[in-house]
């Protein structure tokens, strides 16, 4: 009884029940530590039976799952770019707050300077004013020899 082996569903036969088979884990035959156990439970096989007849065993395969969607944001884009406007601006501020400061500051420096360079040269006038020392060139008048007759000096 040589019949060539056919796939599918054998002529004037009846197609037979599907076998489920569940596999037996082998125990080990020494006593070793403990392996980390995959979860959950051995897959059953499962044969079935296509309309054209072959039969097809294996594992039961779950269909992957969808990563979930990218969540949303806390924090609204709009309400973002309102903080970040309000940074620069304060930023602005502290930066012209600065300048101002900083021109206050130049503008006492300068004032001081001037008033140093007054100072200065008042003194050095004053000196040149009262000291003692010989005069060189100029007309001299002595006011108490003077005459004075309608407001012409005659000396």
């Amino acid at each position: 009884m040589n019949e060539p082996i056919a796939y599918g569903r054998p002529a004037g036969r009846e197609t037979a029940a599907v076998e489920v088979h569940t596999p037996t884990p082998l125990t080990p035959a020494h006593t070793a530590p403990p392996l980390p156990v995959q979860p959950g439970t051995i897959p059953t096989v499962a044969s079935v039976v296509l309309p054209d007849g072959r039969v097809i065993t294996g594992y039961a395969i779950e269909p992957a799952k969808p990563e979930p969607a990218a969540a949303k944001p806390a924090v609204s884009v709009a309400a973002v770019n309102i903080a970040l406007g309000g940074v620069g601006f304060l930023a602005v501020c502290g930066g012209l707050f600065l300048l101002t400061a900083f021109i206050t500051a130049l503008t006492a420096l300068i004032t001081q300077l001037i008033v140093l360079a007054a100072v200065i040269f008042g003194g050095w006038i004053a000196v040149q004013v009262f000291t003692g020392g010989g005069h060189q060139g100029g007309t001299t008048v002595n006011i108490r020899k003077a005459v004075i007759k309608r407001n012409k000096f005659y000396g």
